[in-house]
């Protein structure tokens, strides 16, 4: 695997990370609002799809809980006439594309990502014009715009499926995650991936020695790292090498985590990915230990969303986010191919 070179490998100018609100309600104050929401939504015909990352009591209100993949799914295949999507802002462009009819909202339009960030469509024309022969593989965190360039979106959950349906003698052009293209291209076995140089500001910061630190302190627990961890390339090349136990290493997305940890005889996990997910995991797992890789790995973007916003969102029918119809159509193409290999 090879890797662009930019002029800039740091992409924190790009965009300002919110501060996390903390919320004062009490538990019967969110009770209140949740059920306001559901009454909201049944008036509206609006179902609340929210992502792992989302705050535990957005999650309990959610009509759907998933990752980016079964998230998409559950828009396209919806009756309801608005979608309420308690995520970030590719997530709901990315149903408003598949979803032309419907109204989508973004209860709040701070709700960004640092991934799709990472690459603009303008850079992604520059190295396509560079690379004619190559495939572009558009991870699903980026701008409908960059979509509406790329051959294939994928998610981390089918990545490995959507290069392995490329034939094996064409480059591909991975973006924008480097660390997600390095797991890909060797659970693909595939030396033509180019990777663009982007990350997530947030699963960079797990990093090796935290891997270590938990190992150490539980040494045999199972170890779940999302692809999209500063940590993985080393992980992955230790894992082979025989330093981290092969048999108890995993590099899965969210949902994959979920599906592992309940077909799991294990009782103690390591946990590395952002700490949303841990309201899940107790949730639906409580006779079973959960620690994270690393503690600090929250997404301030996806914590925008609280259930006021829900609220304000449903009541006043905004902030919508609609996809220009050239823009749409366009990365319509790679979005249903993502979705035909989920």
């Amino acid at each position: 695997m090879s890797q662009l070179e930019v002029l800039s490998p740091s992409f924190e100018g790009r965009y300002t990370v919110p501060p996390v609100e903390t919320i004062q309600d009490t538990a019967d104050e969110i009770r209140q609002k949740q059920q306001r929401i559901r009454e909201l939504c049944a008036q509206r015909n609006a179902i609340l799809l929210a992502h792992h990352y989302q705050r535990p009591e957005v999650q309990e209100v959610a009509d759907v809980i998933a990752d980016s993949l079964k998230l998409s799914q559950a828009a396209a295949n919806t009756n309801a006439e608005v979608i309420v999507f308690c995520g970030v802002h590719f997530m709901a462009e990315t149903a408003a594309i598949l979803c032309p009819d419907k109204k989508v909202l973004l209860p709040d339009l701070r709700a960004g990502c640092s991934l799709a960030a990472a690459v603009t469509v303008e850079e992604l024309r520059k190295w396509k014009a560079k690379l004619p022969d190559a495939v572009v593989v558009a991870y699903v965190n980026t701008s409908a715009a960059v979509k509406a360039e790329s051959d294939y979106c994928c998610t981390s959950a089918n990545a490995a499926k959507v290069v392995n349906a490329i034939p094996a003698g064409l480059p591909i052009l991975f973006l924008p995650d480097k660390f997600l293209a390095s797991v890909v291209a060797r659970q693909t076995g595939r030396s033509n991936i180019i990777a663009y140089p982007g990350y997530c500001h947030v699963h960079k910061t797990i990093r090796p020695d935290d891997v270590i630190e938990i190992l150490d302190e539980h040494p045999d627990i199972e170890l779940l790292l999302h692809p999209e961890c500063g940590c993985v390339s080393s992980c992955m090349a230790k894992a082979a090498d025989g330093e981290l136990p092969q048999d108890r290493t995993f590099f899965l997305s969210t949902e994959g985590m979920l599906r592992h940890i309940g077909q799991s005889p294990a009782n103690e996990f390591a946990v590395g990915t952002e700490l949303g997910i841990m309201h899940q995991l107790h949730k639906k797992y409580p006779q079973k230990n959960f620690y994270p890789v690393n503690s600090n790995a929250i997404c301030a973007f996806m914590k925008t969303i609280t259930l006021d916003r829900v609220l304000q969102s449903l009541e006043t029918m905004s902030p919508e986010v609609t996809v220009p119809e050239d823009i749409a159509r366009n990365a319509r193409r790679a979005i249903d191919r993502m979705l035909e290999l989920a």
